[in-house]
């Protein structure tokens, strides 16, 4: 079993605590399904905003999941001129069998710009 990373993104309506908690479960839900993903093969979550999504923690949002055991970090994004605006990324840290190819990389909303290589459709 190896540690990999799982990454992805989406972009939030508005800076509430509301908007970035139901963006950071959207995002969230959909990593751990597209990996299938267990709980308790989870090494760690990052999550990180654009500078202009400060009205609450993304990570509480994993805590509201039932997340107790899996240290969670948030931080900042570096505000490069001409960057995406509010943006969420989510980077988890999984232990897994699967192959780096196997690995599922989720981009939703406007985020899907970040990574147009990674096309991420739910349905298959």
């Amino acid at each position: 079993m190896v540690c990999r990373g799982i990454r992805g993104a989406i972009t939030v309506d508005s800076n509430t605590a509301q908007d970035i908690l139901a963006a950071g479960r959207e995002l969230l839900e959909e990593m751990i399904t597209a990996n299938n993903v267990r709980q308790e093969d989870v090494a760690t979550v990052i999550f990180t905003t654009t500078t202009d999504l400060n009205a609450e923690f993304p990570a509480r949002a994993a805590r509201q999941m039932g997340w107790s055991d899996a240290p969670l970090l948030c931080s900042n994004e570096i505000a490069v001129p001409g960057g995406l605006d509010r943006c969420l990324r989510i980077l988890l840290l999984v232990n897994t069998e699967k192959r780096s190819t196997e690995i599922v990389h989720v981009y939703l909303k406007g985020a899907r710009v970040l990574r147009p290589d990674r096309e991420y459709n739910p349905q298959g």
